[in-house]
């Protein structure tokens, strides 16, 4: 029985086990003295990830088919701001055609067709074959069967017109709102109309302005230039495809592509995958400084077994040790996968944190800053708009102890009880997108009975939030009412758990009605401004001179004095609390 019998043994052993469970133990055979001894070595999640920055493979639902392309863009901002679309009233409302109707030149194989997930494979599924136009034609080839993609059918209505079917999240028949996918075989200057069939909110930035995205390959390769908005005609509304008692929406544009026989994108925002991230940490791990401060560690395995990262940064202490005087800040981001303005505005915050500012090493001298970057990953990876591959939205989960089914969730939760055992913690923020608002704004959580002045200390860091980024970030939009419906989010079990600062941030997937920027879209580098303004925040929140924090309490008594005299003149009410329930009441998420 030689050494290669048992590897290929181990292999065979581990390949069946792999699709079926994930391992809890690991067998290490070493050769002593003649024969092989076996011992155990604890679960690789105890460990860091390693200093050549090595990452783990990608796994995949195994029913997912995927292609072999790595799909890899470039980062670019525009000169100015791009503008918003400005509706004419004229804009065509194309009736749903059923595919008896047009030609099928994309169909994807339906990875609903199971109940539930199974297992995962490395890599997924690779394709037998696939429902495409020949190259000689002129209609467009689609794709999305890559990393974050989306797109279940493409349906050839006439010469330039197409009509997108969008898959739902996996294991459920809903959630149709991210969309992520190439086009190639384009012709240049002809009017094409793409028409999605299949939203199932009723509401939409569309209809406020908002444009899609558009890559191409030529222009990024010479011109260097990226995603940028696209689209005249924007109309959303509720189309004549009605389902299982399901009323469905369309959003359809018009547009042109710039090339010939250019290979473009198309996406609802700015595409970050968890191949960005593990990139992302492992220039990190290699970096000689940053490594000193910012440990990298695994929190959990998610369910197909990807790695969910947790991130500590701090200044290291003689000892090596975390000091115990400092106060932990706990951010996590992406625990609904397709708002992925979340990741940029979290890749804004580690870049200024992670930086060699004055304030960057004030922050990480007074801080132990605890950072999940993304909390569903699998979501991330296939191209969920909202939910696990549980079906299910992690952000009403953090209260379940199902371990097995909200991993991600689960841990999160327990490493900050753990963190709560040490030492203080001054602010939890979990960053989300916004489908249906402009700005980027707070929501948070009442005072209660605990606090001195109900509802008001909550309020100060959005407030100087806002100060600091005027022209993005709406204190009015800003609320703090924990609704019953909410109970499981991460904001209000952290704030039950003793967090008294426990905010969701959100930030539109539009733009800005403020400012200089009002009627302009945010790019990422917007978004990433958004990070280095929390960190602004958080320097003025915790700053030795309390002069900004009591003016910012002062502004928040005159507004609630201000609000008093306008409902007592308007509604014959001029108690405090009625006051306060008003303030807290409009327009809760």
């Amino acid at each position: 029985f030689v050494a290669e019998d048992l590897e290929q043994c181990a292999f065979f052993t581990d390949s069946i086990c792999d699709q079926l469970f994930p391992r809890t133990k690991q067998i290490v055979l070493s050769y002593d003295s003649g024969r092989w001894v076996p011992r155990l070595r604890e679960p690789r999640n105890l460990y860091g990830i390693s200093p050549a920055g090595h990452l783990s493979l990608i796994r995949w639902p195994h029913q997912c088919e995927v292609i072999r392309d790595r799909i890899e863009h470039i980062d670019w901002i525009p000169r100015e701001p791009e503008p918003l679309y400005q509706p004419t009233g004229l804009e065509l409302e194309p009736l749903y055609q059923y595919p008896r109707e047009g030609t099928v030149v994309y169909l994807a194989d339906e990875a609903n067709e199971e109940s539930c997930f199974m297992y995962s494979r490395v890599g997924g599924s690779y394709p037998s074959k696939q429902v495409i136009a020949q190259d000689w034609d002129n209609t467009l080839n689609f794709e999305a069967r890559f990393e974050s993609g989306n797109l279940q059918k493409v349906v050839k209505v006439s010469e330039f017109e197409y009509q997108l079917t969008l898959r739902t999240d996996l294991y459920t028949n809903r959630h149709t709102q991210w969309y992520y996918f190439r086009v190639t075989n384009t012709q240049a200057g002809m009017p094409y109309r793409f028409t999605i069939v299949n939203f199932t909110k009723p509401t939409s930035l569309y209809n406020h302005g908002m444009r899609p995205l558009l890559y191409s390959e030529v222009d990024a390769k010479i011109h260097r230039v990226g995603w940028q908005r696209t689209g005249d005609e924007i109309k959303y509304y509720k189309n004549n495809l009605g389902q299982d008692g399901h009323q469905y929406f369309s959003l359809t544009w018009t547009f042109q592509f710039p090339h010939d026989r250019d290979t473009c994108y198309f996406a609802h925002c700015y595409p970050y995958t968890y191949s960005n991230l593990q990139d992302y940490l492992a220039a990190i791990s290699r970096d000689p400084v940053k490594s000193t401060f910012c440990k990298i560690r695994i929190l959990c395995h998610s369910l197909a077994r990807n790695i969910v990262y947790v991130l500590t940064i701090t200044s290291p202490s003689e000892s090596g040790k975390e000091a115990k005087h400092k106060a932990a800040v706990i951010l996590t981001a992406r625990v609904h996968p397709g708002e992925t303005n979340s990741s940029w505005i979290m890749k804004g915050f580690l870049d200024y944190i992670l930086g060699n500012s004055g304030d960057a090493r004030l922050l990480r001298d007074t801080f132990v800053f605890k950072v999940v970057p993304m909390l569903n990953p699998d979501g991330v990876i296939v191209g969920n708009y909202r939910c696990s591959l549980v079906g299910q939205d992690l952000n009403r989960n953090y209260k379940s102890d199902l371990k097995e089914s909200f991993p991600s969730v689960w841990y999160t939760r327990n490493m900050i009880r753990r963190v709560m055992e040490e030492r203080d913690i001054l602010l939890y923020c979990d960053l989300h997108g916004h489908s249906r608002k402009e700005n980027v704004f707070m929501y948070g959580c009442d005072g209660g009975e605990q606090a001195e002045m109900p509802c008001l200390h909550q309020r100060i860091f959005p407030l100087m939030m806002s100060k600091n980024c005027p022209d993005k970030f709406s204190f009015p939009d800003c609320n703090f009412k924990v609704q019953k419906s909410k109970e499981g989010t991460g904001r209000v079990v952290m704030w039950k758990m003793g967090i008294r600062n426990s905010y969701t941030l959100e930030a539109t997937f539009c733009g800005s009605k403020l400012g200089n920027r009002e009627g302009t879209h945010f790019n990422t580098e917007d978004l990433e401004s958004i990070g280095y303004h929390f960190c602004d925040a958080l320097l003025d929140y915790c700053d030795p001179d309390k002069s900004k924090y009591y003016l910012c309490l002062k502004e928040l008594e005159e507004m609630v004095k201000q609000q008093a005299k306008t409902n007592s003149e308007n509604l014959n009410c001029d108690s405090d609390a009625s006051v306060t329930d008003a303030i807290l009441d409009k327009d809760s998420r």
